[in-house]
């Protein structure tokens, strides 16, 4: 089958800690901190959105792709619930900038947070069917939280983009699944500029029945068990849920920690698992399997099994980790300037 032949991520350097978002609301701060595993939560300055962060993350895919030129690039995907334009499409502009041929497919996707998972299979499958040699999955996020809601504290921003292909492969992707329901659990109406929530059937009726009914199918089809996997990675929304959903099916803590950042970052959306991915991949090593699985409202889930080629050892430090993007170099923002960046305060005249 066909896998990942480059991956990069891109994450903003500022930062905003979740009891500088409490003591402007009023709110605990240590719930956030103990019970939804939240510290801080990464903030995307004015100048940078979701194609911004598509273009930098696919960047350093190429870098570690090393031989694969743009132009042999066939299609490009972008999968967020924030693209900048209602009406104009993310990728023409992702294309341009890291220099793809005119002479490519190019969509964006929505799935509310499985977005950006759903890109990455559609590519990888159009490379596996041999109607093209590469294809690039992206998935990026500058998600949105109205002010004094829970979402408030953990919507974040990033991105991770993969070069999928046949040849010089870092990963390969050895089995799929995917599994939905109509279950709305978290939605956004048209001109509406944050979303709502269903309150408690964002867990167990949602999350936890989603994740669990595609990787338990996975699991299945493979004829793996947890035990198999060196790593797993799931979408986070917050620090607990993936540790929950990842106890409940068999995995261990060890398993998950190289790609469980969302208690220092946050939800980054339709990035949150591709993103774990890239930091998984960074320490993982030839021969190990990596069970991932994203989570999107609405609700479905997309479930994958890698198993890393010799080829990582070569490519993982041509361009910069994932960890290092999620601990050095950053800048601590207070409310006002939090607020400001995100557009919070609306203009009525």
């Amino acid at each position: 089958m066909a896998g990942i032949v480059g991956y990069g991520a891109h994450l903003p350097r500022h930062r905003i800690k979740v009891e500088e978002i409490a003591k402007v609301w009023g709110a605990d701060a240590p719930s956030y901190k103990k019970g939804l595993m939240l510290r801080e939560k990464s903030v995307p300055p004015p100048d940078m959105d979701t194609i911004t962060l598509s273009v930098e993350a696919a960047r350093r895919a190429l870098i570690r792709a090393q031989t694969v030129d743009p132009k042999d690039i066939g299609a490009i995907y972008i999968g967020s619930e924030s693209h900048p334009y209602a009406v104009k499409p993310s990728g023409t502009t992702v294309a341009e900038a890291i220099g793809a041929t005119p002479d490519i497919h190019c969509a964006d996707f929505e799935f509310a947070c499985k977005a950006g998972s759903e890109a990455m299979f559609v590519a990888m499958s159009h490379v596996d069917a041999g109607h093209m040699k590469y294809a690039l999955g992206i998935a990026a996020d500058t998600s949105q939280g109205a002010p004094s809601d829970a979402l408030e504290f953990s919507a974040a921003a990033g991105a991770g983009a993969f070069i999928m292909g046949k040849e010089n492969m870092i990963a390969e992707c050895l089995f799929t699944h995917s599994y939905m329901t109509d279950m709305p659990d978290f939605w956004r109406r048209e001109h509406e500029f944050y979303p709502q929530h269903g309150g408690r059937f964002t867990g167990e009726e949602a999350y936890f029945a989603t994740t669990k009914g595609a990787s338990i199918a996975l699991l299945k089809k493979s004829g793996m068990k947890p035990e198999d996997f060196k790593y797993a990675v799931f979408h986070q929304p917050n620090g607990k849920f993936p540790q929950r959903v990842a106890k409940e099916l068999g995995f261990t803590q060890e398993q998950i920690d190289p790609g469980w950042l969302a208690p220092r970052l946050g939800n980054t959306y339709s990035g949150a698992s591709p993103i774990g991915l890239t930091a998984t991949l960074d320490v993982s090593q030839p021969g190990d399997l990596i069970f991932m699985c994203s989570y999107g409202s609405g609700a479905g889930s997309d479930a994958f099994v890698w198993e890393v080629t010799d080829r990582i050892n070569e490519v993982r430090d041509l361009t910069v980790r994932t960890h290092k993007l999620l601990d050095e170099n950053l800048t601590y923002i207070d409310y006002g300037t939090y607020a400001k960046f995100r557009h919070k305060i609306k203009k009525n005249y």
